[in-house]
């Protein structure tokens, strides 16, 4: 790992316990953001190259941009939701750090002038919630007065629930769901522009505004600078979050997490990753654009390392099943193609397929993508078009003959509720 790091999960590794007095200490105040002009601040982190966090890497310059533009009262919304299953990044950083994740709200707010922000958390963890009201009151007693005013709201943490215009939708106290037409920088909450970021990307605003661009740019690639937070699991000694710098070889990473087992696979990018083989790590890097050359993509920062130990088809039958209980339910493709890839892999896992279920899987996972309401079809059917190229004789194994021995083992891939379909 690099010694430049680290840089977010600084004041984790300090042990500053989330509380205002250390974090000021280890960080520094705020600059007086309020003197800053929306124009400077759009400028530097232009200049940064930040990318969102959440999982679609769009330039967060141009969502501040997009939403500064806009007339009217405009609406900060902190996406700390979190609904993949595998990832605890945001988690993290909402417990342990909650100032950081709330300095860049005000960064986010001051660029697009916004005097209203709400932050999104999952309602089922309840040291979250009283993390962030602590820390909350406690820059209301500081005298903090560059943060815009604050509601924090406790919400379902289903799969969903992530994508910015469900969130949107859900904030604004309708349905958890996607919706279709206006973006939320265009009519967002309460009919408002709303800038949408997850709280790793505030939690790099933060740290821009202190340090600059220059700064930022110092770690990664040219391409891809900075630092990001990855959650790893699945065969390696020491799980959990881990900041990395754009460009670390995967092997690298894997090493310092000590492997204990040998690898089958790794998945990157969570449930709307891919699977790649195990031949492939030595000659990978984690940055976006590495990992674009190898048909893959960070997405919310999740890296599962899948051992020899575990089977496959037993682990992506129960997520399939999962996912598609996940779905919204509003257009066909989810509500019948989903399922029917779920049912398909359940019967493959058991050995009671029938002879065309390997067509049917390729064909769905072909016909499906792009045809949604969201993309919510596209990252299932990515998931699992990787699973049936890279455990090809995994699968064929269990159309001929059912479950194996490895079926048996402790499920590794993370669920956060069995599918109802």
């Amino acid at each position: 790992m690099s010694s430049r790091l680290p840089r977010i999960l600084e004041g984790v590794h300090a042990g500053t316990g989330g509380g205002l007095r250390p974090h000021l200490e280890l960080h520094g105040p705020l600059p007086e953001i309020d003197r800053l002009s929306s124009r400077k601040i759009i400028a530097e982190v232009e200049q940064s190259g930040l990318r969102g966090r959440g999982g679609a890497a769009f330039p967060v310059a141009r969502k501040l941009t997009a939403v500064a533009l806009r007339k009217g009262q405009k609406i900060v919304l902190a996406n700390g939701t979190e609904g993949e299953p595998a990832s605890s990044k945001d988690r993290l950083l909402l417990a342990e750090l909650p100032h950081l994740v709330l300095d860049g709200i005000a960064v986010a707010a001051r660029a697009v002038a916004a005097e209203t922000a709400i932050l999104a958390y999952p309602d089922d963890d309840p040291l979250i919630g009283d993390r962030l009201m602590g820390a909350v009151d406690e820059r209301r007693r500081a005298g903090i007065d560059a943060d815009p005013k604050l509601e924090l709201i406790a919400v379902d943490d289903g799969f969903v629930t992530g994508n910015e215009s469900a969130l949107v939708s859900l904030v604004s106290g309708g349905d958890g769901k996607p919706t279709f037409g206006p973006r939320p920088f265009e009519r967002g909450v309460r009919r408002r522009p709303t800038l949408v970021n997850n709280a790793e990307t505030l939690a790099h605003l933060a740290l821009i505004a202190r340090h600059g661009a220059r700064w930022f740019r110092d770690v990664g690639t040219e391409r891809d600078p900075g630092s990001a937070l990855i959650t790893l699991s699945g065969a390696v000694a020491v799980r959990g979050v881990y900041e990395i710098e754009h460009g670390v070889p995967l092997a690298e990473v894997l090493d310092g997490a000590q492997l204990t087992e040998d690898l089958a696979a790794v998945l990157i990018g969570g449930y709307f990753g891919s699977w790649l083989p195990a031949t492939a790590i030595p000659r990978l890097r984690l940055s976006p654009a590495e990992l674009t050359s190898a048909g893959a993509s960070l997405g919310a920062g999740v890296i599962v390392a899948l051992g020899r130990s575990v089977c496959p088809v037993a682990e992506m039958a129960r997520v399939a099943d999962y996912l598609a209980g996940q779905s919204a339910g509003q257009c066909g493709p989810c509500v019948n193609g989903l399922n029917a890839i779920a049912d398909t892999l359940a019967r493959v896992a058991t050995g009671t397929a029938s002879p065309a279920a390997g067509r049917d899987l390729d064909r769905w996972t072909t016909t499906l993508a792009g045809r949604g309401a969201c993309q919510f079809p596209d990252g299932v059917t990515r998931l699992v078009a990787s699973a049936l190229q890279v455990f090809a004789g995994e699968f064929d194994d269990h159309r001929r003959h059912g479950r194996c021995e490895r079926c048996n083992q402790r499920p590794v891939l993370p669920v956060a509720m069995a599918g109802v379909r």
